[in-house]
């Protein structure tokens, strides 16, 4: 019963999730939905900043204490590990509906693009960007990144293997993909408003804060072999010349983020 359990709840909090990023797409963008990053009516403007510096502030702190490992030690002393990655998960999702449901749109704008072309490419970019970041999540382990492999293994009463660092296709070039395709997603806009400026700049803090403790873990973890890979390809823009060699059977990480 316990294991049904788990994977109920691995379900739930994966369907969460997938909404959660389908709006997160919608939300940026300034796509039709009930609430956007520049729509509502704007009011003044030092609470606006508060309040969304809060907000984010929060799934910064969520995110990233969570994910390291030694609060995953402690953690899973109350959580059972097979749902602790879900548990995560489902965290983390409610952390961006909240930030959805009370943010407060700043509408001064910064730049403005009208060029019909100029338009269609900086949304061909973002639209990249969303498409990168699910990519790069398949190419490592999609279901055991967002927890379904772990109750899956609880139902049928197996222990996941030791995580294996490998680096498939775009990993080759680029150490994070993932937070690549976020930075393209949140910073490529024909209308960039004060708001959605804020939002773009402090995400960005957090991918760069986010990427030194990560790696901290990874070359715990692995060692020398995280540190040659991260001498040889780049950190997120992927450079000619830059590329990871071959090694026989390169581990590859569970994802910390």
């Amino acid at each position: 019963m316990g294991g049904i359990a788990s994977v109920l709840y691995g379900v739930v909090v994966y369907s969460l999730f997938f909404v959660t990023f389908l709006y997160a797409i919608a939300f940026v963008g300034n796509l039709p939905v009930p609430k956007t990053i520049d729509s509502g009516a704007e009011g003044p403007l030092i609470p606006a900043l508060i309040i969304n510096t809060l907000l984010l502030g929060l799934f910064a702190i969520q995110h990233s204490v969570m994910a390291r490992p030694a609060f995953k030690r402690w953690w899973t002393r109350f959580v059972p590990h097979a749902v602790e990655r879900t548990t995560y998960v489902l965290l983390a999702s409610l952390a961006l509906v909240l930030l959805f449901w009370l943010w407060r749109p700043i509408l001064a704008p910064v730049w403005t693009v009208t060029n019909p072309t100029a338009v269609l490419a900086l949304q061909a970019v973002s639209g990249l960007g969303w498409f990168l970041v699910l990519l790069s999540t398949f190419l490592i382990n999609h279901f055991e990144l967002f927890g379904l492999r772990q109750v899956w293994a609880r139902l049928r009463g197996r222990t996941l293997p030791e995580p294996k660092f490998r680096t498939p296709f775009i990993y080759k070039r680029v150490r994070h993909p993932i937070y690549l395709g976020f930075l393209l997603a949140f910073w490529a806009t024909p209308v960039m408003t004060a708001g959605h400026l804020l939002f773009a700049v402090a995400t960005t803090g957090y991918i760069l804060i986010g990427i030194w403790l990560e790696e901290r873990d990874l070359v715990d973890l692995f060692g020398d072999q995280y540190r040659r890979y991260r001498e040889q390809v780049s950190m997120l823009i992927p450079l000619p010349g830059r590329k990871a060699k071959p090694e026989p059977e390169i581990k590859h990480p569970r994802p910390a983020e």
